[in-house]
């Protein structure tokens, strides 16, 4: 049996095997056979780039709050309806954050809905100047309109944050300006820090308030050269998240001024985010500020080494293009751009994992044009073991099993072309 492979998954594999009944299911069935495949090959790696816990197991996921003894008192009362143990989090956060008060939301599309409807309130403006790859725009259904009551205007669509002179000279007026850092759509990237000082001032020229989208804002630091308390500083309001980067089981918090976030406590109840108790969630939220925030600055660093690394190997394995975008990941996630049909390189990817027990890529391949496809890298702890070397020969691995599964897609175009 191939390493780490199961009996089904092995089943699926043979769709090589002409009496197999893969040529009879549709893409979509086929994708959702192979995304299975690919987290059963990342559950049973050896090897890997990133570990992050939502993936585990209900016993891995519980054993997070192994210890969490040391960062909060285990025998002060649970907490009802966002007293105790969530106060001491809000406290910790608007502490890092160098904010007046924080509060503590569910999820970040509710928090970040809240902010801004509370802004819209002030400013007398409901519209809200974002990126067209914010994350509200692009995976949250139009939440900001369609329950909040917010504008949307897109200030761009390019690759990067918008420029000082894009807010300045945007045509309509706006109430608030949302800025994602980083941008993940848009590679993980971030501007420099004097280009967002000049974008936060010319917001400020037009008398809009600054709102930070910052779900992965806790590891931009290395980017930018400034601590924590500093970045947010340029902002009127900035939204955290506790389980991107930190691990947790969830949650967020929205940072600002104290009379903001009574408010947006006022707003949460209303939205259904006054919840009975949740101090499982803010007890990993805890422990991923004790255990996995002094990490991140780490994480960036060598993810800046398996960038170059990759590099490397695809030049060397002679893959005729490649890109590693940002070219120097601006934290420890970054996107790789290869010249081949997401499928192919789908397959790819789960083969070398399935068969070395190392999964080079962990994440789905995304189409971005005719034969092209991306992917995200995340590099964490598990990261940290692997030498430059280790991802070169990674890369080779991986390029033996691309280059059969192109050869595979060529031949059955092919032979579709002559069965037309």
């Amino acid at each position: 049996m191939i390493r780490g492979m199961s009996d089904a998954a092995q089943q699926v594999e043979g769709h090589s095997d002409p009496t197999s009944d893969e040529d009879q299911i549709s893409d979509q069935e086929r994708r959702k056979r192979r995304r299975k495949r690919r987290i059963g090959a990342y559950r049973s790696a050896e090897r890997v780039l990133a570990r992050p816990g939502f993936l585990g197991t209900l016993r891995e996921r519980l054993a997070l709050l192994d210890r969490v003894q040391d960062v909060y008192d285990l025998d002060e009362p649970a907490d009802i309806y966002g007293n105790g143990v969530v106060e001491a989090l809000e406290e910790k956060v608007a502490g890092l954050l160098g904010k007046e008060a924080a509060a503590f939301f569910p999820t970040g599309t509710m928090a970040q809905q809240v902010a801004l409807r509370c802004w819209a309130g002030r400013t007398g403006s409901p519209t809200v100047a974002l990126h067209a790859l914010a994350h509200p725009e692009v995976h949250e259904r139009n939440a900001f309109s369609q329950v909040s009551g917010l504008r949307p205007v897109r200030v761009t669509s390019g690759p990067q944050l918008p420029t000082a002179d894009e807010v300045r000279d945007f045509e309509e007026p706006f109430g608030a300006l949302m800025l994602e850092l980083p941008l993940r759509d848009a590679g993980f990237v971030l501007p420099s820090w004097e280009d967002l000082t000049e974008v936060v001032a010319a917001a400020r020229e037009r008398d809009a308030v600054v709102h930070f989208d910052g779900a992965r804002l806790w590891e931009s630091t290395v980017h930018f050269g400034r601590p924590l308390d500093e970045i947010a500083d340029l902002a009127d309001s900035v939204y955290v998240s506790f389980y991107k980067s930190l691990d947790g089981f969830g949650g967020a918090a929205l940072a600002g001024p104290k009379s903001l976030i009574e408010e947006a406590k006022t707003w949460r109840h209303r939205y259904g985010g006054q919840i009975f108790q949740q101090f499982p969630t803010v007890l990993s939220a805890l422990a991923g500020l004790e255990r996995e925030l002094p990490r991140l600055p780490e994480y960036v660093a060598h993810a800046r080494v398996v960038a170059d690394a990759l590099r490397e190997g695809f030049a060397a394995a002679g893959v005729p293009w490649v890109r590693v975008h940002p070219e120097v990941p601006h934290t420890n996630e970054f996107q790789v751009w290869l010249p081949y049909d997401p499928d192919v390189l789908a397959e790819a990817a789960v083969r070398h994992g399935e068969e070395t027990g190392t999964l080079l890529f962990a994440d789905a391949w995304d189409p971005k044009g005719p034969g092209l496809a991306f992917t995200e890298v995340s590099v964490r702890a598990a990261g940290l073991e692997w030498t430059a070397e280790d991802v070169k020969s990674a890369v080779a691995g991986f390029v033996s099993r691309l280059e059969e599964e192109a050869g595979k897609a060529e031949a059955v175009g092919a032979a579709g072309a002559v069965s037309r």
